[in-house]
């Protein structure tokens, strides 16, 4: 599948064109989700609500669903698949924010600034077990193998990461290790968990898992790139927050690399904002950018084994929205 990402015009990077195809089934997922986080206790079932209708892209949902179109999958277990994930990823939102003590998340102030540590870890489990409640009703062991492995891969990648210190990851290697189970492990859940649902063979199930894997990898790259070239209030962050906090991603490996006052980043700390500026004008930038544009035409690659239908071109889109994403 030779430059798929030059083949398709910028028009066709909104997401909504991209996902028309999978519309009435995203809007099923949407509505199911509303009733999956509706609590009786009023302060835990408001701030769930809040949560999720404050939007996301709904990027996980939507892979599930477009996996399962390459094979006769039970679209009630496509949907539950979808409604598994998203709420999945909501879980690991509200424990990285407490992780981060992030005090706002999508211009919303976040679980952990208004309740103690303890109460939001535990609302943090508690859509975990939804999840895996929901999850039960595909009934299918292997998904459900998935789901597990996934929730095990995310744990240990944020234990590794408390465990790192300051200026974790170490390097570009555990970077990738931790990346691959911060994000991409939940892509390839979705891709992976759609291609059983739809009785693919292993060969297909292989190529969905390779290309979640490659897009899970290249959205985290760009949101490591836009916390340096975005602005606070796009971010709802501060500008280059990960560095702040000590967490080398990937436009810090490159420059680390390319400039010589890379050599000695760790004594810049104390000018963080002068080093963020001197990192976001730097080549590492454009370096990083070409890495995710490759990782993304690696999934794209992988993708050559299905017929062309709109499935398979939302998915291709899909991956170009997600590395030339400005948000």
């Amino acid at each position: 599948m030779t430059n798929q990402r030059n083949s398709r015009v910028k028009e066709t990077l909104n997401l909504n064109s991209i996902l028309a195809p999978i519309q009435s089934e995203l809007q099923l997922v949407e509505t199911r989700l509303r009733a999956a986080v509706h609590v009786d206790y009023a302060p835990l079932g408001d701030v769930f609500e809040s949560l999720i209708e404050s939007g996301g892209k709904r990027i996980r949902p939507a892979l599930a669903i477009l996996a399962t179109k390459f094979g006769p999958a039970d679209p009630d277990k496509a949907s539950t698949l979808a409604i598994t994930v998203e709420l999945v990823h909501a879980a690991t939102l509200i424990h990285d924010d407490l992780i981060d003590k992030s005090p706002v998340r999508r211009g919303s102030p976040t679980i952990n600034s208004r309740w103690s540590g303890t109460a939001t870890v535990l609302a943090g489990d508690y859509l975990l077990a939804r999840a895996a409640d929901i999850a039960a009703n595909i009934d299918d062991f292997r998904v459900m193998h998935i789901f597990a492995r996934t929730l095990m891969a995310i744990c240990e990648g944020e234990i590794r990461q408390d465990f790192g210190g300051m200026h974790w990851p170490p390097n570009r290697a555990e970077y990738y290790r931790h990346i691959d189970s911060k994000t991409g492990s939940l892509f390839v859940a979705s891709t992976e968990g759609g291609a059983v649902l739809a009785g693919l063979s292993e060969t297909e199930i292989g190529a969905l898992e390779t290309y979640g894997r490659n897009l899970g990898r290249a959205f985290q790259i760009v949101d490591d790139i836009l916390d340096f070239t975005s602005d606070e209030q796009q971010l709802g962050k501060p500008v280059g927050s990960d560095l702040r906090q000590g967490t080398y991603t990937l436009p810090v490996f490159y420059f680390m690399e390319q400039d010589a006052r890379g050599a000695n980043i760790s004594a810049q700390m104390n000018v963080i904002d002068d080093l963020v500026d001197t990192i976001r004008r730097s080549p590492a930038i454009d370096a990083s950018k070409a890495e995710a544009r490759a990782t993304v035409q690696n999934a794209q690659d992988a993708l050559a084994i299905f017929p062309d239908t709109p499935y398979r071109a939302a998915l291709i889109d899909l991956a170009n929205y997600v590395v030339e994403r400005t948000l």
